[in-house]
């Protein structure tokens, strides 16, 4: 999450976890919804960069944080199902 402070990409990176752990129906806490909201946004744009994409402001790191994040739950999924 580029260009945005510390306390804003917390609040973004919690939002972003919220949401992906309710479409993903993955039941977590408010500590690891930041984690995988952060977690997801890292992910997601070093993806898009890779592809040579970018998303700029709020509402574009949000999309891109979510999902990565759903993407984090996925493979999680995937890995302790084996």
């Amino acid at each position: 999450m580029e260009g945005i402070g510390l306390i804003m990409t917390i609040i973004l990176g919690g939002l972003a976890g919220w949401i992906a752990e309710k479409v993903m129906k993955f039941d977590t806490g408010l500590l690891m919804n930041i984690v995988l909201g952060i977690g997801g946004a890292l992910v997601g744009n070093f993806i898009l960069r890779a592809l040579g994409l970018a998303f700029g402001g709020l509402i574009g790191q949000l999309i891109v944080a979510v999902a990565g994040a759903c993407l984090l739950i996925f493979i999680y999924r995937a890995i302790k199902s084996r």
